[in-house]
């Protein structure tokens, strides 16, 4: 196996761009039950919060100097993370979401392992021509992964009907149970200075998520114009930020309250009556999950990922059609009306999360695929060396193993 003449401490490379929501929180979860688990861990991203962070759990952070999305820099990314992949001599390489994924594989090109989890995929984020491009790429990329992860069957099923022809492996996203959990919303709401002066008892709906087209705040303050003429009282609060902050700012009744960017949005979760995700897009969102383990109820709209993150029996009342915004009035305006139904929707949430998607049982999934790659690895305290010449001919063995790989999907492990 790949690991045969340098075990028992395979290095990891995690790359990621973007470095902020949800898939900072991924890489996050990743790099600190990796490193619980004996491996070697470093993370190639911009400067950002997410490097301090990283650097706290014990991860050794390569500065990659980067833009969210592909431009006139492309080259000289891919050409910079090339030296970084050289120095580090990573056993195998991660790449998070599309950017990341794209500047990895064109500089790795097969030489090492690399698992690329898209995290959304990039087609479905622009329209036209620049659509046509990125599934052009993804299809020709597909050839340079070991392993495309995916994070809900959805996912997969449209990268398998956009004809990408990948080494498919889903692992379903997954929370911390311990540090979201439920807490009385009173409490909370005392705390929260950007609620002093709203009603202890308003109903209070809350959208956790970057202010940007794919998280759908605009459909969702369109929908709220109709929640208020039936709920005069409630209030909206949008946490995040993003380039729609301006745009959304300027449409919006003084019924919502825009509070901007959190480092951590549980006591969020907490305060609220209802979360709300109005996604245009997504992978697997965090945000439902988040809100579930903190025992409030979700409603988002029918995109990849979204279904799988629920509990079967909760659909009806908190899966929407996209952009529609009197299906999304309809389904908020019920449960803030309804205590007693938003309390056991929210039970049975946070009971499907403990269940189905434990931050745990996803770290050892991802391990699982590490494994079925590289062979496996004793999961001691990792060695201070790092970043130490490898044997010649390394390359051309990682590809062989790269070639051999087969599909495996780890659902079961995932609920063990």
């Amino acid at each position: 196996m790949h690991l045969s003449s340098i075990a028992p401490h395979p290095r990891v490379l995690h790359l990621t761009q973007p470095v902020d929501g949800g898939v900072a929180r991924v890489v996050t979860d990743l790099v600190r039950a990796q490193l619980s688990d004996g491996l070697d861990v470093t993370v190639a991203c911009p400067d950002s919060a997410l490097t301090t962070k990283l650097r706290t759990l014990g991860a050794r952070v390569r500065h990659w100097h980067a833009t969210r999305s592909p431009g006139t820099s492309l080259v000289r990314e891919v050409r910079h993370l090339a030296q970084v992949i050289d120095e580090v001599r990573p056993d195998l390489v991660h790449a998070h979401s599309a950017k990341a994924g794209l500047a990895g594989r064109l500089a790795v090109r097969g030489r090492i392992p690399t698992v690329f989890q898209p995290h959304a995929w990039s087609f479905e984020a622009v329209g036209g021509g620049t659509a046509a491009l990125a599934l052009m790429w993804e299809r020709w990329g597909a050839r340079w992964a070991s392993r495309v992860l995916c994070v809900s069957e959805a996912e997969r099923a449209t990268g398998v009907d956009a004809r990408i022809a990948g080494r498919w492996t889903v692992v379903p996203n997954g929370i911390d149970p311990e540090h979201f959990h439920p807490v009385a919303a009173g409490t909370v709401r005392a705390r929260l200075a950007p609620l002093a002066g709203i009603p202890p008892a308003a109903p209070l709906a809350v959208c956790v998520g970057r202010l940007c087209r794919q998280k759908g705040q605009d459909v969702l303050l369109q929908a709220w114009e109709t929640v208020v003429r039936r709920v005069p009282d409630a209030r909206l609060v949008l946490v995040g930020d993003g380039p729609d902050r301006d745009r959304l700012r300027e449409g919006a009744p003084e019924s919502v309250v825009f509070v901007g960017a959190v480092a951590d949005a549980s006591s969020w979760y907490q305060a609220a009556d209802l979360v709300v995700l109005p996604s245009r897009w997504e992978g697997m969102a965090l945000a439902p999950l988040e809100s579930m383990a903190c025992g409030r109820p979700a409603v988002v709209t029918d995109v990849d990922g979204a279904r799988e993150s629920l509990p079967p029996s909760v659909a009806a009342r908190c899966l929407v059609p996209p952009e529609n915004p009197a299906a999304l009035a309809r389904a908020v305006t019920e449960l803030l009306v309804d205590p007693l139904l938003r309390e056991t929707l929210g039970n049975q949430g946070r009971r499907h999360v403990l269940s189905s998607h434990d931050v745990r049982h996803t770290a050892k999934a991802v391990s699982d695929v590490y494994r079925d790659l590289l062979g496996p690895w004793t999961a001691t305290a990792p060695s201070a060396e790092h970043g130490r010449p490898l044997d010649t001919g390394r390359g051309a063995e990682a590809n062989r193993t790269t070639q051999r790989v087969e599909p495996t999907e780890y659902r079961e492990s995932i609920h063990s």
